[in-house]
């Protein structure tokens, strides 16, 4: 497939660092289910937050598979040298830095995508965390700042240049945020102008768009984020048809029940009885966005404070509704 380092990935589907979502139980469950990498949720370079229990949660990575890939975030180079060696000490294997995040809180401190505007600081950052560490550095990027300032290849032939050894894309701007379609057109020309393994990142969900995207783009890889967020078989659906050109079935409601129960079980163990149940609500609210008539017992199960009666709810639906699906059949 590919090398990130000394590290062989063997599979072209990728877990996007995601806030709030790609914690240690959701990286594992990926990994399990297809994904060749996973990245962590980006860790603060400010050492002040390292003790915080949101930076202790996310600096844990007791028990995951290699490579372990952690993201850092921050727009002092000097802060970000730090915040590197930190994860290398704490089992880092990969470090990846976030210039690809368009979310206010990150931007207005001139970290993620707000880097894009200043290509002498990302060079700064870049060259202070690659001198840091022995470890691979990764970076994620945006194609630029807004549609008049698309300036992801003159980055990504800096990034190469100053030993960055992956870079992913994502086919939107800082601007556009989420909205409107990614274009992968720039994704194209990264791929043209760097010689590393470039990752295509933006509305991929599903085998086809994912084969159509590698066509178009030549990517090395694509980078999945919100089409995982419920859906976590995907890695598997995708790296099925990359590799053999056949789609595999969805999963049975049985399956389903399975992966979510033992999903909402790795989440109440890392988070404990208070914070697992009321994470673990989105993660359900995920897995039911395409089961019609879901919502009343969503809504039940957003009230469950105890662990054992959130799985204990869970299981009884599911049993529900495959005994539908078995007196429909």
């Amino acid at each position: 497939m590919f090398r990130i380092g000394t590290h062989q990935i063997d599979s072209r589907v990728i877990l996007a660092p995601m806030a709030g979502v790609t914690d240690r139980p959701f990286r594992q469950l990926c990994r399990k289910l297809g994904a060749g990498l996973v990245v962590s949720e980006m860790v603060t370079s400010n050492a002040s937050l390292w003790n915080s229990r949101k930076s202790r949660l996310r600096l844990d990575h007791a028990g995951e598979a290699e490579p372990i890939s952690v993201q850092i975030a921050g727009g002092d180079p000097a802060m970000m040298a730090d915040a590197a060696r930190l994860n290398a000490d704490n089992g880092a294997q990969i470090i990846d830095i976030n210039m690809g995040c368009p979310a206010k809180k990150v931007c207005k401190k001139a970290a993620g995508s707000a880097l894009l505007r200043d290509e002498p600081l990302v060079a700064d950052i870049l060259q202070a965390v690659v001198a840091a560490t022995n470890l691979p550095v990764t970076l994620k990027i945006r194609t630029g700042w807004d549609r008049d300032n698309r300036n992801a290849v003159r980055v990504a032939r800096m990034a190469e240049d100053i030993g960055i050894q992956a870079l992913a894309v994502h086919g939107r701007t800082r601007a556009d945020r989420y909205q409107g379609q990614a274009e992968y057109d720039t994704i194209a020309a990264v791929v043209d102008a760097v010689t590393i393994p470039v990752f295509a990142n933006g509305d991929i969900d599903s085998p086809y768009k994912a084969q159509q995207v590698l066509d178009q783009t030549g990517a090395h890889a694509v980078m999945i984020g919100r089409a995982a967020q419920g859906r976590p078989w995907i890695f598997r659906e995708i790296d099925h048809y990359l590799r053999f050109g056949r789609t595999v079935p969805e999963p049975s409601l049985t399956e389903v029940r399975d992966i979510l129960s033992s999903h909402l079980r790795d989440l109440y163990g890392f988070y404990g009885d208070y914070l697992g149940p009321r994470i673990a609500r989105k993660h359900l609210g995920w897995y039911l966005q395409t089961v019609p008539g879901s919502d009343p017992f969503r809504q039940a199960f957003n009230r469950m404070d105890n662990a054992q009666e959130q799985l204990d709810s869970v299981l009884k639906y599911f049993e529900q509704l495959i005994e539908q699906e078995d007196q429909a059949a």
